[in-house]
Order: C-alpha cells, then structure tokens, then sequence
C-alpha cells in the first residue's frame, strides 16, 4: 500500500469520528446481550453473525477468502487465525466475562491500554520498530494510568460492597484482552500483502470455526434468548464488527493507519460517555484521571522523532 501525504480530508475525519463511536459503543452491545446468555456465546453469537456477513460480503466484492493454495497463502491464512483468535474470539469473551462484574466504563477505558502494549512488542516482533526513551517514557505514564485504574475501582468497589469478590478477576480479563488485541495487531501487522476485506473474513471464519465447539462444549446450548440478548448480539456483528471492517478498510485506503491509530483516544471516552447516559452508570473520579494519564503516555509514546539535522 502506498504511503499517504495528502493531509486528512473532512471525510476521513467523519469516517474516524463515526469509527469511535461505534466501538466506543460496543461495550453497550455486551451489557444487553450478557441479559441472558452466557459471557461465551454473546462472543460465539458476534463472531459467527460477523463471519457470514463478511464472507458474504468477500465473495460479492470480488476479494473472495485468501487462497489456500500456496505456501504464501497457507501463511496468510496461519494469520488469520491468529488474528481470529487475538482480536475476536478471546477477548470478546474475556470482555464479555468481565462486564459481568465491572461497568462498561472500565472496560471501555482498559481499551486505550492497546496502542501502548503493542511499543513492547513491536520491539521484539517487528523489524525496525525501536522502543526509544520517549517511547518508553510514554509507556511508563500510560502503566501508570492503568494501575491507578484497577486499584482505584478495587478502593471503589470495597467502599460499596466491603468485598472485592471477583471484581479484580474481572478487572484483570478486560486488561488481558487489551493484550490480546495488542498481539493481534502485530499478527495482523506481520501478515503478507492480503486484500484487508478478504484478511477480515478469513479471520471472523477461523475464529467462530474454533469457538463454536468450545462455546458448546463448556456452556451448552442457550435454552432461551431474551429479545434484549438478541438485540445486543446483532447490534455487536453488525456495527463494532461488520460496519466497523468496512470503515476500518476505507480509513486506511484513504487516510493511511496511522490516521486510523487517533481512534485509540476516542474509543474510551465514548464508552464512559454512553456509559454514563444511555446504562446511567456511575463515573468515579480515578475513572476520569486514570483516562487522562493512559491517553496523556500515549500521547508521548506516538510524538513523531525528530530527525537529525
């Protein structure tokens, strides 16, 4: 893909903006779909409706699934269930199981972790990509920002109910999908020259390929679906996964990715803010300073080097 000069046009502004709300939004999703399922199937649900509609939608388009025949595209498609497994199946489920126990607030914020845990491991994972002191710097602010996060809620959630219970668990599932979505970026990132809609379907289809069985296996079939549930699953595969592949596509055909990466600052704060209007839930003040201090180090950590001479 070539690289882009051109400065962003008001429409791949608006692209981004509406790319942030929806995933800033998708935390709402699995509130209403956890109404009667189990943590697994409101993933298993989300990933399957999301694969049928975006083979449909390779195989319409002309991109078709990445081929299998050569030994490039049996390596593209080792990446796609990587990239199945990492950015889908485990940590929506991680997400979903633990919105059992923490706001959609929380879990919205522990997103913006992402950006910073892929510095570490661009580091060791991909050629030419240096952990430098500013990033570094940057890294160390955002920690910083997610410690205050846990242990504040933890402070929080024992002033209310005088037992943490399994609120850490939980807080700890949304911090591991933050690194699940990290190591599925640099899956993706590492991936040969594949059409990005072609990459998408192949790996919504490996994933609930592998998470259907498992979901089977260790919940059993759902025995009743509240038109709530429903409502939440659909609106998880056609927005924050189906709708937001095609933006996340368009963004980068026109504007690059490292115009896509300013979505990271966004994401959080429409989770907090939908959390706070649409669920009413309650934005304790650490929540606020925590979002700053993490979106303040990844600031720093993506400051452009400044080059010699």
């Amino acid at each position: 893909m070539q690289p882009h000069t051109r400065p962003p046009a008001p429409l791949d502004w608006g692209l981004l903006a509406c790319l942030g709300v929806i995933w800033g939004g998708a935390f709402l999703g699995v509130e209403l779909a956890l109404d009667s399922l189990a943590p697994i199937w409101v993933s298993t649900g989300r990933i399957t409706l999301a694969a049928i509609g975006l083979v449909a939608l390779a195989q319409l388009s002309g991109a078709g699934l990445p081929p299998a025949r050569t030994a490039t595209g049996r390596r593209i498609w080792l990446h796609c269930i990587g990239m199945g497994l990492f950015t889908n199946a485990i940590p929506f489920t991680l997400l979903a199981w633990g919105q059992q126990h923490v706001t959609s607030s929380f879990a919205g914020i522990t997103m913006a972790v992402v950006p910073l845990l892929v510095l570490p491991l661009s580091h060791f994972l991909v050629p030419g990509e240096r952990l430098t002191l500013t990033r570094a710097a940057g890294f160390a602010i955002g920690f910083s920002g997610v410690v205050l996060l846990v242990g504040g809620e933890q402070l929080f959630a024992s002033r209310l109910a005088g037992d943490g219970g399994p609120m850490l668990a939980a807080q700890l599932a949304c911090v591991s999908a933050s690194c699940c979505y990290a190591i599925g970026s640099i899956i993706t990132r590492l991936c040969p020259p594949v059409n990005t809609t072609s990459f998408a379907a192949g790996g919504l289809l490996a994933a609930s390929v592998l998470i259907l069985p498992v979901a089977a296996i260790t919940s059993g079939m759902p025995s009743a679906i509240s038109s709530t549930s429903l409502a939440g699953v659909i609106f998880l595969a056609l927005f924050p996964t189906g709708v937001a592949t095609i933006l996340l596509t368009m963004i980068i055909q026109r504007a690059g990715p490292p115009f896509l990466s300013l979505v990271n600052y966004q994401v959080p704060v429409w989770a907090v803010l939908i959390g706070a209007v649409i669920l009413s839930e309650t934005i304790p003040g650490h929540f606020i300073t925590a979002l700053v201090i993490i979106l303040g180090g990844l600031a720093v950590a993506q400051r452009p080097l400044k080059r010699a001479g």
